[in-house]
């Protein structure tokens, strides 16, 4: 066992030696002699420098050796203590994306600060969905219908925010509608018992037909009234905003990025230390002896299944009153899944999640500047970079992952 353990601790040192390999292989390829300009400075925030250029193919590849470095470390046995080891694997992460973008962005200026705020942006309904998704399923359902929540709040705050002229309205209502979802998927799932995963997929498609069938016969004939809400204006907290780098990244956004900050702090202390929390986890993993001791199972689970729609509710609402301003049909593009990936990925852990939504945020945002800027990789090869990040991030850190124990089964008091 303890063999074992040795070699998955080293695993992701194997992985990233590999990586570095191939990486290096690719940059030492035939490639002109020119720079990447990282812009800093983004709006009027405190710095020492607005931009730093490099030799594009120089730093990738300087960066690469010490990526092969490190990657050797982790495989020793030097390093005891996991936090070390943990620090290392991020500290790979930054260096190994450095050198791809140094790379793929030769000749061209990259507004680094900029990107990672479009990272961010962008993974917000995911973070949201993926909240929802630790609330139901460490509860024991399944939430398969996290799609249908985010697009159903979506479609909401955009038709009151125009109803209106208030995207505040919008964002107020927005949890009601995921809540409405998630007490169908609550009183299907957990009163009925019914197939958790195809009661999810039966939401998703309910709510994308009833919202299109009403993009088409109001939102588009009426749209200055039923489709024009606008959207949440950003607050600057004064000082924090004038940080460079994570000034206006962290610190110059609007209000359900903020409700996103304290919605992450808020559940990763309610789960583990609160006493809802700890009822939560227990009717996951042992729901019968959670029973035993007098928790009312179902009422927990009826009860987080519907609070995670309110959480996905107010996710989708970020679409409309937080970034567009108005509905699209389907905008939410699958969002959902990839929240529920991000699930997955982080091991049923809001701060897991959390990372890996950020990372798909930033792999799904970087495409779309190299894009822009101008790169020697194939278009269709960018628009699968966020798909295979997530999967070298799954291969490289996840491995092997455990659901709740009793994640998608039903409880019948007395009987399994």
């Amino acid at each position: 066992m303890a063999k074992i353990k040795v070699i998955s601790e080293r695993k992701d040192g194997v992985f990233f030696l590999i990586l570095s390999g191939i990486f290096l292989w690719v940059y030492s390829g035939p490639n002109p002699n020119l720079h990447t300009t990282f812009g800093i400075k983004l709006q009027k925030e405190w710095s020492i420098i607005d931009s730093f250029k490099v030799d594009s193919i120089g730093f990738a590849k300087n960066l690469t050796l010490i990526a092969i470095l490190i990657s050797i470390l982790l495989i020793t046995p030097v390093l005891k203590r996991k936090i070390h080891r943990k620090i290392l694997d991020y500290l790979l992460s930054v260096i190994t994306l450095m050198a791809f973008i140094s790379w793929a962005a030769k000749g061209q200026f990259i507004p680094l600060t900029g990107l990672l705020q479009g990272s961010l942006l962008l993974a917000v309904p995911l973070i949201f969905g993926s909240m929802a998704g630790v609330i139901s399923e460490r509860s024991g359902v399944i939430n398969i219908a996290i799609e249908g929540q985010l697009l159903a709040g979506a479609f909401v705050a955009g038709v009151v925010a125009s109803l209106t002229k208030n995207p505040l309205f919008g964002l107020a209502l927005a949890p009601f509608a995921g809540a409405l979802i998630g007490f169908l998927l609550a009183v299907f799932a957990v009163k009925y018992q019914i197939d958790q995963v195809v009661l999810g997929f039966v939401l998703n498609v309910l709510v994308i037909g009833l919202t299109n069938f009403l993009y088409k016969k109001l939102l588009i004939p009426y749209q200055n009234t039923w489709n024009n809400g606008g959207t949440l204006k950003n607050i600057k907290i004064p000082i924090l905003g004038d940080l460079p780098l994570i000034g206006p990244i962290l610190f110059d956004q609007n209000l359900i990025v903020y409700l996103m900050y304290i919605g992450i702090f808020w559940l990763n202390y309610a789960l583990f230390k609160t006493r809802w929390g700890l009822r939560t986890i227990a009717v996951g993993e042992h729901p019968a002896a959670a029973d035993t001791v007098g928790i009312d199972v179902n009422r927990i689970r009826f009860r987080n299944v519907i609070l995670a729609g309110a959480v996905a509710g107010l996710g989708g609402a970020f679409f409309t009153v937080g970034a567009v301003g108005a509905f699209g049909k389907e905008m939410t593009a699958g969002k959902g899944f990839i929240a529920l990936a991000a699930l997955i990925f982080g091991k049923w852990s809001p701060i897991g999640a959390l990372f890996a939504c950020l990372l798909f945020g930033f792999a799904d945002n970087l495409q779309g500047v190299l894009s822009i800027v101008g790169t020697s990789i194939p278009s269709s090869f960018m628009l699968m970079v966020p798909y295979v990040a997530t999967i070298i991030a799954v291969t490289g850190f996840v491995g092997r992952v455990r659901a709740p124990a009793a994640d998608g089964v039903p409880y019948r008091r007395g009987g399994s």
